[in-house]
């Protein structure tokens, strides 16, 4: 079985089959969110001590933060110049 690992920073990856949303943190129910999966221990924080810019959701109710935007890690499932839908396997 393949996965296709998305870089979430700092060398931390994301399977990217279990990605439901990235989105940015700066709303209060996304604020909210992060409050209750901490509280849940179902928070994973891979900023490194930087500054979380994106918050990954994924389908196993699992919170992933991470110091990119969320564009750049959004860009990181389908690189420029690569057709949607075509892989390198």
């Amino acid at each position: 079985m393949h996965f296709k690992l998305i870089n979430v920073g700092f060398g931390n990856t994301v399977p990217a089959e279990r990605v439901v949303a990235i989105v940015g943190n700066d709303s209060l129910p996304v604020k909210r969110a992060i409050t209750e999966a901490r509280e849940k221990q179902m928070l994973i924080d891979a900023t490194q001590g930087r500054k979380t810019r994106a918050v990954i959701f994924t389908d196993s109710s699992h919170l992933v933060l991470s110091a990119l935007q969320p564009e750049t890690i959004a860009n990181r499932f389908d690189p420029p110049g690569e057709p949607i839908g075509e892989s390198n396997d």
